[in-house]
C-alpha cells in the first residue's frame, strides 16, 4: 500500500485533515470527511470512528461504522471485547499511553491470533490488522477509531502508525470543540427518565417511553455497508462497561455524556442488576438531563483551562472579588489578575458575567462542580 504522504493526493489528504481540525465541530458529516482524507493517507479497509466522553474515554456520538459485514450481534461482542476480557491496545489504556497509536501486529508481537478480539470479530469480518488511534489534547480523549486492512492486504507499517500519531491532537480539536456550550434549542417533553434494559447476554432487550422520546433526540451512528437499526454507540459502551464492572474486570462507574440534536446534555448511567440470590442478571440504562457537576468539568477541558483557572472560574461564578480570591488561593491579587486575563481570552469574553454566562449557557446550572475547588499547587 506504499508509504504515508508519498504522493501528493496523500499529503494533499493529510493537509485537509490539518484544515478541518482548524475550522469544524465534530458531527457526522465531519466523521465523513475525515473518513475519507484518512483512507488517503492511510489506506484501509473498515472503519469505526467516534466522539468519547473525555471524563470516562467511553465512546460516543457522533460515529460512524464503515464497510463492515453483516454479522450477528457483532456490536455486542465487540464492546464485550473492549471491557469484558483481557485484550491488547484498548481505547481506555491508549487514552494513558505515552503514544496514542498501536497496530494489532505490533502490540502482538506478530501474533494476533493471541487477540480475543482478534479471534471474535476480526475473522467473522475478513480482516487481519488493525490500527487503533485515541484523538487525544493533552491527557484529555475526545475520540476514538479503529482501522482494519483486510486478510489480503498488508500491515500497518510503523511509518503509517506515526502518522496517525502526529495528527491525533488536531483531529481531537473538532471532538473538544463539540462540547463547548452552544444556544440550546427547545426541550423536547421528555418528563421523566429513560430506561433500557439489556438481557444477562448484552442484547438489548426493552425500554420505557421516556427512553424511547430520548433516543429520538440522540445522534444516530451513520453505518455504511451494513443493514439494520443500530443503537447509538454511547448505549453500547456503557452497557458493556457496567457489566464489566459487575464481573470484577472495570472498575469506576459506567456513564457516559451525550449533546442530543437540540444542543441538550445527557448523561447515561449503567448498572449491572443482579438476582434476590446475588446471580448476574440484566443491566439497566438511565438516560437523563445531565446535572451542572457532570458537565461542567467536560465544558472546562473543552475550554483547555489549566487547573487554577478551572479554580479561579468557580469562585468567580460564586461573586468573589479578586482580593477574596488571592486570599482563597494564597495567590497575589496580580496574579489572579493575569490569571483571569487568561481565562478571558481563552473563553472568548471580557467580563466576569459574560464568562460566567458563556461557561454555562443558561442550562448548565448556576455553579461549577464543588470538586474545583479541592487544593492545587499550580496550573
Amino acid at each position: 500500500m506504499g508509504v504515508p504522504l508519498a504522493s501528493p493526493r496523500a499529503r494533499s489528504a493529510r493537509a485537509r485533515i490539518l484544515d478541518l481540525s482548524r475550522e469544524r465541530r465534530a458531527d457526522a458529516a465531519y466523521l465523513r470527511e475525515l473518513s475519507t482524507n484518512l483512507r488517503a493517507v492511510v489506506p484501509f479497509d473498515g472503519a469505526f470512528l467516534a466522539a468519547a466522553d473525555p471524563l470516562t474515554a467511553l465512546a460516543t456520538s457522533p460515529a460512524r461504522v464503515e464497510s463492515l459485514h453483516d454479522v450477528p450481534d457483532l456490536c455486542r461482542i465487540w464492546w464485550e471485547s473492549e471491557f469484558l476480557v483481557e485484550d491488547f491496545m484498548r481505547f481506555g489504556d491508549l487514552a494513558l499511553a505515552p503514544r496514542p497509536t498501536a497496530t494489532l501486529a505490533q502490540a502482538t508481537d506478530g501474533r494476533p491470533a493471541r487477540s480475543p478480539r482478534y479471534r471474535a470479530v476480526h475473522n467473522a469480518l475478513g480482516f487481519a490488522d488493525e490500527l487503533r488511534v485515541v484523538f487525544r489534547t493533552g491527557s484529555v480523549a475526545w475520540g476514538v477509531a479503529s482501522l482494519w486492512r483486510r486478510e489480503d492486504e498488508s500491515q500497518f507499517s510503523p511509518a503509517e502508525e506515526r502518522v496517525l500519531a502526529d495528527l491525533s491532537e488536531a483531529m481531537a480539536q473538532p471532538f473538544r470543540r463539540a462540547a463547548l456550550p452552544q444556544e440550546p434549542e427547545p426541550q423536547p417533553g421528555v418528563d421523566g427518565p429513560g430506561l433500557l434494559v439489556f438481557d444477562r447476554s448484552g442484547r438489548f432487550e426493552s425500554l420505557n417511553e421516556q427512553a424511547e422520546m430520548w433516543l429520538a433526540e440522540l445522534p444516530q451512528p451513520v453505518v455504511t455497508g451494513r443493514r439494520g437499526d443500530f443503537l447509538p454507540t454511547e448505549l453500547l459502551a456503557v452497557s458493556a462497561r457496567a457489566r464489566a464492572i459487575s464481573a470484577g474486570v472495570a472498575h469506576g462507574s459506567a456513564q457516559a455524556r451525550v449533546q442530543t440534536l437540540a444542543g441538550r446534555w445527557l448523561v447515561i448511567h449503567g448498572f449491572a442488576l443482579r438476582t434476590a440470590e446475588g446471580v448476574p442478571d440484566r443491566t439497566a440504562l438511565v438516560i437523563q438531563p445531565a446535572r451542572a457537576s457532570e458537565v461542567v468539568p467536560l465544558i472546562v477541558g473543552a475550554y483547555e483551562l489549566t487547573r487554577r483557572e478551572q479554580q479561579i472560574t468557580q469562585l468567580i461564578s460564586y461573586g468573589l472579588s479578586t482580593g477574596e480570591i488571592a486570599h482563597r488561593l494564597g495567590l497575589s491579587p496580580h496574579t489572579v489578575r493575569d490569571y483571569l486575563k487568561q481565562v478571558f481570552e481563552k473563553v472568548g469574553v471580557s467580563s466576569r458575567g459574560e464568562l460566567v454566562a458563556r461557561i454555562f449557557a443558561g442550562h448548565y446550572g448556576p455553579r461549577l462542580d464543588a470538586s474545583i475547588l479541592e487544593s492545587a499547587t499550580g496550573d
